[in-house]
């Protein structure tokens, strides 16, 4: 009864804020999708024949599970761009959605591996031949690189919306041919956030990765932070993002993790351990049963709080602990120090053998407010010996 009285405060908050924001006229309408495909359209038509080879439009209704044949076979060398407009909506009542730069997969044939952008365009090389696909991945999650879903595809059901896509397939260098598209018009910006993106580059931070079953991001990057250290900085904005370092050392009774953090904003202003209010910035540890132990600060949830993490596809994997909460210190650098053996065993049962990664979390979906945040001196400490992290 507690947690379902919870879970009904929380939609009772979100439906207040969204109907705040429905008075304030802040709710954004639905993406128009006709006019998406008029403005690119009116592009393509400017450009001469000999700069595109083919190109395709497609409609992906957020109840169709993956996949959607897009009908364009490609070689392993074609250069491709796509741009797609529209949203995934989770909950309309609560204003809960999904953008295309995290809804949208693709992948090129049936045994091609799963990949995506990290904006609604993307640009890509073709690594092999195969039909190009896409998927909807929201309510589901990948099981294999190949794209099996952890869930019932029936899932799907419980979602609205769609997403219109336009593939095209360039006749030369990818990169100059956005250009000329660009030089046509491009009033709406699209196909100039597309050249940033690619001149930007990949800004993963050195010797880190993104989990890969919830694709890349532009969340983090390399900064130099409190009195000049190398740190990690995290921005993020209606958007997820888990970044992994591997590691292999024994969990003793004596292991601790230790890390200096400073958080600037937090993305939830509501308590977060229900699944349409689960924004939060944490530092986490995965061990060799494969489950993981977030440590992270809470907007309202008192210190020590722990709880299993309310989405479906991670329920029993992950587990999250509050070690500070409200707003007093945001904006300051500040010290953690956790023993990780005694908090799996207060927290989750029976240790494990060994540590295998850290994560860092970010996640604003739900609510898409923004959290900022940075992260340095990552050590883990096991005796008299210690092993930095970052």
């Amino acid at each position: 009864m507690t947690g379902l009285l919870a879970d009904l405060s929380v939609a009772g908050k979100l439906a207040l804020r969204t109907l705040g924001r429905r008075v304030r006229a802040k709710v954004e309408s639905a993406p128009d999708v006709e006019k998406f495909r008029s403005e690119m359209d009116s592009l393509l038509s400017g450009l001469p024949e000999t700069v595109i080879r083919d190109y395709c439009w497609l409609d992906l209704s957020a109840q169709q599970p993956p996949w959607l044949g897009s009908g364009m076979q490609l070689n392993a060398g074609d250069e491709i761009s796509y741009f797609s407009e529209g949203r995934v909506y989770a909950s309309k009542f609560l204003d809960i959605y999904v953008k295309p730069s995290l809804q949208l997969w693709c992948k090129l044939g049936e045994q091609g591996e799963v990949f995506r952008g990290t904006r609604a365009s993307h640009t890509f090389v073709a690594q092999n031949d195969g039909e190009l696909l896409f998927g909807n991945y929201f309510p589901n999650d990948w099981k294999d690189p190949q794209g099996a879903r952890k869930q019932d595809d029936k899932v799907y059901g419980d979602v609205s919306g769609e997403l219109r896509i336009l593939v095209i397939r360039w006749a030369g260098d990818s990169t100059e041919s956005l250009r000329q598209l660009r030089a046509v018009g491009d009033s709406s910006g699209r196909v100039q956030a597309e050249l940033d993106r690619i001149a930007q580059g990949d800004t993963t931070p050195p010797g880190w990765y993104y989990l890969w079953h919830l694709g890349p991001a532009e969340i983090y990057k390399t900064r130099s932070g409190e009195s000049d250290k190398p740190c990690i900085h995290c921005h993020t904005n209606e958007d997820v993002g888990i970044l992994q370092k591997d590691i292999d050392l024994p969990l003793e009774r004596d292991t601790e993790i230790s890390w200096r953090w400073c958080i600037e904003r937090l993305p939830s202003r509501i308590r977060e351990d229900s699944l349409p209010s689960h924004d939060y910035l944490s530092l986490a540890v995965e061990f060799d049963n494969g489950r993981d132990i977030t440590y992270y600060w809470s907007a309202t949830l008192p210190e020590g709080t722990g709880y299993d993490c309310p989405l479906p596809n991670w329920q029993g994997i992950e587990y999250h602990v509050v070690v500070r909460s409200g707003p007093s210190g945001l904006g300051e650098w500040l010290q953690e120090r956790r023993n990780l053996f005694s908090d799996y065993e207060k927290y989750m049962g029976e240790p494990p053998a060994r540590i295998v990664k850290v994560w860092l979390i970010a996640n604003s979906i739900f609510q898409r407010e923004p959290g900022e945040c940075s992260y340095s001196d990552i050590v883990i400490y096991d005796g008299n010996s210690e092993t930095p992290i970052l």
